[in-house]
């Protein structure tokens, strides 16, 4: 009774902040929480006639599918290794470009470069994969008329899995390291200038400015964006690798996903919301034993560091 007395008290002294924070939690609670309870369709068998509720249910057919198909560790493996990819190469070129940003003077040319590297988050999936097949097609691709014009023999791109490793990672920074930037930027811009004037006043260069300054002040911020990553750990970019990939066989082993699977698997056998639904519960389940366990060490290391 004294806690509840105690929380309205708090919503009556700060009222307005916890209007400005109702849509945030409204907003979460209709597409975040409620849909937890769609978590059942894994364990049935989804008939629309039906429902949900009605819906027979069929236990662990569902996860028995993915197990079964003698791919699930390749899978797994290879949406967790992308995703560190993504993370690590992520991390390193934001905080560079970042911090790049920072230290450039001429506001103009500042703003046309961070538009410039901002413009291809918001391009399609779908517009990047035609760029793609323009560049690395081996008959009439610009990355083969270039060779073909210096007298280099054709490389056949779309039969070489290892090479698709790189092309997914490099298109992936392409796309999201201006976006990316700007919290880092944001953090940059929050550090207290005088820290900046006593290194100089001290004889301090730049190299030693972002050494000793920005690098330690960036680390709090650079350890939770990374834990938010790492909860979708197991969560591939679906429009990402089918519009990059398609159906090309040959570089299932080197680029297939869960979620490309379960894809091809759900064209393939039709829709039965079941598999799907299993595929997302076991990304869940497993990107939350991974992100419990990360932040649990990190409170163990440093508690300031930690997400909660």
């Amino acid at each position: 009774m004294q806690k509840t007395s105690g929380f309205l008290m708090e919503v009556k002294k700060n009222k307005m902040l916890f209007l400005m924070l109702a849509p945030a939690v409204i907003y979460f609670f209709i597409f975040s929480y409620l849909p937890m309870g769609g978590i059942i369709v894994a364990f049935k068998y989804f008939e629309f006639d039906k429902g949900i509720l009605l819906s027979p249910w069929v236990g662990f057919k569902n996860f028995t599918f993915f197990f079964q198909s003698g791919q699930a560790w390749l899978l797994t493996k290879n949406t967790i290794l992308y995703n560190l990819a993504f993370i690590v190469v992520g991390v390193v070129f934001q905080v560079g470009v970042a911090i790049l940003f920072s230290e450039v003077k001429g506001k103009l040319f500042k703003k046309i470069t961070q538009s410039t590297m901002l413009l291809p988050y918001f391009i399609s999936w779908v517009v990047v994969g035609s760029f793609v097949y323009g560049i690395f097609n081996y008959e009439f691709g610009s990355l083969n008329t270039l060779l073909k014009a210096w007298g280099i023999e054709s490389v056949d791109v779309y039969g070489r899995p290892y090479l698709w490793i790189f092309i997914i990672v490099g298109f992936y920074l392409w796309k999201i390291i201006g976006y990316g930037s700007i919290v880092y930027l944001a953090a940059i811009m929050g550090i207290n200038p005088d820290l900046y004037e006593s290194a100089e006043l001290d004889g301090a260069n730049i190299v030693q400015k972002i050494y000793y300054i920005t690098l330690p002040l960036l680390r709090v911020t650079i350890i939770i964006m990374v834990l938010l990553q790492v909860g979708g750990i197991l969560r591939g970019n679906l429009d990402m690798f089918y519009q990059l990939v398609g159906n090309n066989g040959l570089l299932f082993n080197t680029t297939d996903v869960i979620d490309t699977f379960v894809f091809r698997a759900l064209n393939q056998q039709g829709l039965d919301l079941g598999l799907p639904a299993a595929a997302g519960l076991y990304q869940s389940a497993v990107g939350f034993i991974i992100i419990m366990t990360l932040n649990y060490l990190i409170k163990k290391a440093n508690p300031e560091y930690a997400l909660f």
